[in-house]
């Protein structure tokens, strides 16, 4: 994943992601999640940061997704 096209948007846990992905896929926006513990995992490594994930969007979406994100966390905090 090149940084000049992608621009992480998020990092926290699975569920916050979960819905994050769900109210950007609903927008038209096709996010990136990357989880490298359960990558680890998969390959047979211990991890310290299961259930931890990264979300990613193209960069011609960046200030849409970032108005969903900030919303989505507002409502999570609430």
């Amino acid at each position: 994943m090149s940084t000049s096209e992608y621009t992480k948007v998020y990092s926290g846990n699975f569920v916050i992601v979960t819905r994050l992905k769900s109210e950007l896929e609903n927008t038209g926006i096709i996010p990136i999640i990357k989880d490298e513990g359960e990558s680890q995992r998969l390959a047979g490594y211990g991890s310290m940061n299961q259930g931890f994930q990264e979300v990613f969007v193209h960069n011609d979406e960046l200030e849409k997704a970032v108005a969903i994100v900030e919303r989505v966390k507002g409502e999570m905090e609430a």
